[in-house]
């Protein structure tokens, strides 16, 4: 038995051996050719790019988890604020205050790779204000419905009415840059079909005030209207950081 069993070992040995070898080849080609090369040429404005990528994709995770683990909730009903005030609610602020920062950190990468033309930097200064104010509406729950109002209620309403005034405002500031940089011309045309939905929707939101049986729609849209242009963005900057990298 002892002889089968070794026979049998070298067998395998010399059947898989060579496929290990091969494999084990293969892989380290890929680690020194590919995957190694691709991390070289990363460098701080790729870190930027990153944080702009990664903010909307917390936040949107946060508010359909606790939106799904909230029973009674409606994503098309209810507004995104109320979240906040479920027993896992924390979930979207923490959703929240994750955009703001990173959003911050995302607009550093557009100030120095986007060539700047007139009011550039005033719409950068409204991203700022605009990441700010996502941190605010974070920190500060809003007040249930029918409540008498509280001073942590008023500074969320105002910071969220300012957000969502102040980003199409910052689009259109940075619509001639955009549109002038050869990096970044190819968002000209989306960035006004964004600033476009971004005006239509403030004012549905207006006029239909909650509650309303589409108002949480609504307001997920103008949200999400805002974050994919981050998003995509942010993937536009990834790019070209890699291109800096070569």
């Amino acid at each position: 038995m002892p002889g089968v069993y070794s026979r049998i070992v070298t067998r395998l040995n010399k059947t898989w051996q060579p496929f290990y070898l091969g494999l084990k080849s293969k892989v380290i080609r890929l680690v020194e050719l590919e995957i190694l090369p691709f991390f070289r040429r990363w460098n701080l404005y790729t870190f930027l790019a990153i944080a702009g990528i990664i903010a909307p994709v917390i936040l949107v995770v946060g508010d359909l988890t606790a939106a799904f683990a909230s029973p009674g909730y409606s994503l098309i009903e209810n507004s995104i604020s109320s979240l906040a005030l479920t027993k896992i609610g924390w979930m979207q602020t923490i959703g929240f205050l994750f955009l703001g920062l990173l959003v911050e950190v995302f607009t550093a990468g557009l100030l120095f790779n986007i060539k700047g033309s007139r009011l550039f930097y005033l719409g950068i200064a409204f991203f700022v204000i605009f990441g700010f104010a996502m941190l605010l509406i974070g920190a500060f729950r809003t007040d249930p419905i029918g409540a008498e109002r509280t001073i942590e209620g008023r500074i969320h309403g105002l910071t969220a009415q300012t957000a969502f005034t102040i980003f199409p405002a910052a689009l259109l500031f940075l619509f001639s840059s955009i549109k002038k940089d050869p990096n970044w011309k190819r968002l000209f045309r989306y960035t006004f079909i964004t600033l476009i939905l971004a005006v239509v929707l403030i004012i549905v939101i207006r006029v239909a005030q909650e509650p309303n049986s589409v108002f949480g729609l609504m307001e997920r849209l103008l949200v999400v209207n805002m974050i994919l242009w981050v998003e995509i963005a942010a993937i536009n900057l990834f790019v070209l950081s890699l291109k800096r990298g070569q």
